[in-house]
């Protein structure tokens, strides 16, 4: 079965549409199904959400992954376009048949996108239900949503006005972040931190984080426009 995950490039989706495009060509049986699925998902991400439709409407389903995955990515591209209220049906069907089927990861990831076309006073609890399921999962692709998982609780609570428990959830992500030694992503968990202490009024702990991200970015030969934005906010 190909890596799905290697042909991906979220920061450029069309570079991805046209990786996936190749692949599906040269496969076949549920291995072409799955990766039309990722088609799909890459067509949404340039917004050609009709295009993505199509693609899934002419999908034979036979297999799990490829049912789990077809309502996956429908329900993405709803709420993509605009409409989580119709994404949601799918997103749930998703989670549901993955669970049933034992593929974990799959199971994370569409209870994860349940969460974000939920109204809000039911995102907490839903997250939560995910990070329980990643958390005791067999599957390592699955326990790797922890961090997140996390970062997206977090930022539920901000979006509730509770700093004090966006920055000891963003904090409890940024050590999953550091366990996984991802140089990246533990910038940007770091970043979340200090943003919550800048949103607390603690704008000299805020300074000190994004002071460090710019002067590792930069000894990186590198640049963050959030960083620099959050730097100017605090005056540093």
């Amino acid at each position: 079965m190909t890596d799905v995950a290697a042909l991906w490039d979220f920061g450029d989706p069309a570079g991805s549409e046209a990786r996936f495009r190749a692949a599906a060509e040269e496969a076949e049986g549920a291995e072409r199904l799955v990766l039309l699925t990722q088609l799909a998902r890459a067509l949404g991400l340039q917004e050609r959400y009709a295009e993505g439709h199509a693609v899934l409407d002419h999908l034979t389903v036979r297999d799990d992954e490829v049912a789990v995955r077809s309502e996956l990515e429908r329900g993405r591209l709803l709420r993509s376009a605009g409409s989580p209220d119709d994404a949601r049906p799918h997103l749930e069907a998703a989670a549901r048949a993955a669970a049933e089927a034992g593929l974990e990861a799959l199971h994370v990831d569409a209870l994860h996108m349940v969460a974000l076309v939920a109204p809000a006073a039911e995102q907490g609890a839903l997250t939560e239900q995910a990070l329980a399921v990643a958390r005791s999962a067999q599957d390592p692709a699955a326990r790797r949503w922890e961090a997140s998982l996390l970062n997206n609780l977090g930022m539920v609570h901000a979006d509730a006005g509770d700093w004090d428990a966006a920055l000891a959830t963003f904090e409890r992500a940024l050590a999953v972040r550091r366990q996984q030694g991802e140089a990246g992503p533990t910038r940007v968990a770091r970043w979340m931190v200090g943003w919550a202490l800048r949103n607390l009024g603690r704008t000299d702990e805020a300074r000190a984080v994004q002071t460090a991200l710019k002067a590792e970015l930069e000894a990186a030969g590198e640049e963050d426009p959030y960083v620099d934005e959050e730097l100017a906010l605090l005056g540093g």
